[in-house]
């Protein structure tokens, strides 16, 4: 018995230990394995926003964020700031003026979110200011197009009209973001996350094209006159194609048709605006809505522009580095994807922080990251052996993640303090002051740099206008306080504020 035992025991065809060659093909294909999973992440990601929120939203937000403001908007950007500097010649502290001008439209984002919530056509509050928007956008961008060279004033009037379309489209959007914010709190960091993610996705392509356009277009440049007309109208004629789309969208977006007939047999529109102010003014007066907004205000407006010196700076021939269109192009486009790398930290290691902790030490790191400037406005770069192009790219990268991770928590509060029934009216109050403090930025970061002598060819004291800069970006971490100690899944608004009062305007204006 005991020799049939052991003969068992030495007779098992299966090796106690694998051969190497297994360990090694097993190894592989855990890799496969684990590379295949972390490249569906994403569409698994965009499959659970779709199941759970409407697929069209999921699409509207693409189309506004993704082409409408991160492609469009980039363009935008450079084309307007080679325009003004090279074809108008304009100084660099009234270029600021001019940029600043760009956000009247922003500021005026309450009006626009009031028209959403309380002017509803034929039963909808999103669709016809979609296809308004776009029908704006697109009248604008092919008055460029067609009219050619135009009187600079004209011409600010219709890049005014193509930021106005983008203001609107993005307002509709919001409220439609807020409103999911507040349905389902779970999704609200995914939610500004799908959008950051657009913005710089749609500006990663916008900005590695828009140093080809320049190019093409640019004053030095002599083409013969058909050939010029031909690229013109193709290069301008790219802001048309986000507006289209906006249209399209205002037609196939979902949203439920609501009952007027009430509203209409009670009540005036102006009584429904009369009924949106009351709940504005009643929610701005809590400590936990005025603080946040507060802050969000003074971290904008203490962050003083200095873009337009800087950027006359490093594409100067003589004073600068002189950087090429192209490269321009080439900064911009690292800098959209570096903040596709900020989301990403943010939405996988900082969403569960709390509001404070994160803008704390984002806005700590923000300042750190604005020496590098400073750094490269004195050349110090050059004697620590680093070249300019390597450092410049460095400098965008970092402080586009460090801006990004700063201003998504931001967002998501924003969201956290909207009461029901005009979401998308407080929602554009909120993102009104932050057009404000961003205005504020411009037209006093044009101040100091006039006030400092800066011009298109003398930048000595540049460097004392960028250390200004830092340690206002410092200055901002003592008004911390103002923002909750909360993440976005506490209640910070009291809650008669988020439920609708109990009264008969407000019933009609929910209806």
């Amino acid at each position: 018995m005991e020799i049939l035992e052991t003969e068992k025991l030495f007779s098992v065809e299966k090796p106690l230990l694998k051969p190497i060659s297994d360990h090694s093909e097993n190894k592989t294909k855990a890799r496969r394995i684990a590379v295949v999973s972390i490249l569906l992440q994403p569409f698994q990601w965009l499959q659970m926003l779709c199941s759970r929120l409407n697929p069209s939203f999921v699409l509207g937000v693409v189309l506004v964020y993704g082409l409408n403001q991160g492609f469009s908007g980039s363009i935008f950007k450079v084309v307007t700031d080679y325009y003004w500097k090279d074809v108008q010649q304009v100084q660099p502290s009234v270029v600021q003026l001019y940029m600043g001008l760009y956000y009247i439209p922003w500021v005026m984002r309450p009006i626009w979110g009031l028209f959403t919530d309380v002017f509803p056509i034929r039963g909808y509050k999103r669709k016809p200011y979609f296809v308004a928007s776009g029908v704006l956008g697109l009248v604008s961008a092919i008055a460029i197009v067609v009219l050619g060279k135009l009187p600079a004033a004209f011409a600010l009037s219709c890049l005014l009209g193509v930021s106005a379309a983008m203001a609107i489209a993005e307002v509709v959007i919001d409220a439609c973001i807020a409103t999911n914010s507040i349905n389902i709190r779970s999704l609200a960091p995914d939610i500004q996350s799908l959008c950051v993610v657009c913005s710089s996705a749609g500006a990663l392509v916008g900005n590695a094209t828009s140093g080809v356009f320049v190019h093409r277009l640019g004053p030095q440049v002599e083409f013969p006159p058909y050939l010029s007309r031909m690229l013109n109208i193709g290069a301008l004629g790219v802001l048309a194609l986000p507006p289209a789309t906006i249209i399209l969208l205002g037609f196939f977006i979902n949203e439920k048709r609501s009952s007027t007939v009430l509203i209409q047999k009670n009540k005036k529109d102006t009584d429904g605006v009369g009924v949106a102010v009351k709940g504005m003014y009643k929610t701005i007066k809590y400590p936990q809505v005025w603080k946040p907004s507060l802050y969000m205000f003074i971290s904008l407006a203490l962050n003083i522009s200095t873009h337009e010196g800087y950027f006359y700076w490093y594409t100067d021939p003589t004073a600068g580095p002189a950087f090429s269109q192209e490269f321009v192009g080439i900064i911009y486009a690292i800098g959209a994807l570096a903040s596709m790398v900020g989301v990403l930290i943010y939405h996988k290691k900082l969403k569960g922080y709390s509001f404070r902790n994160i803008l704390f030490f984002a806005q700590l790191l923000y300042g750190f990251s604005g020496m590098l400037d400073l750094i490269f406005i004195k050349r110090w770069n050059l004697n620590l052996g680093i070249p300019d192009s390597f450092f410049v790219i460095t400098e965008e990268s970092f402080s586009r993640i460090i801006s990004k991770i700063r201003w998504i928590p931001m967002i998501v509060l924003s969201t956290r303090l909207c009461p029901l029934g005009i979401e998308g009216t407080f929602f554009a109050l909120l993102m009104c002051i932050d057009s404000v403090g961003q205005l504020a930025s411009k037209w006093s970061g044009g101040f100091v740099l006039h006030a400092f002598g800066v011009t298109r060819h003398e930048f000595g004291n540049l460097w004392l206008v960028i250390l200004l800069r830092n340690v206002l970006r410092f200055t901002t971490l003592c008004f911390i306080f103002l923002v909750p100690d909360s993440d976005h899944l506490d209640d910070i608004v009291p809650s008669d504020v988020k439920e609708p009062e109990d009264d008969d305007d407000t019933k009609l204006l929910l209806l």
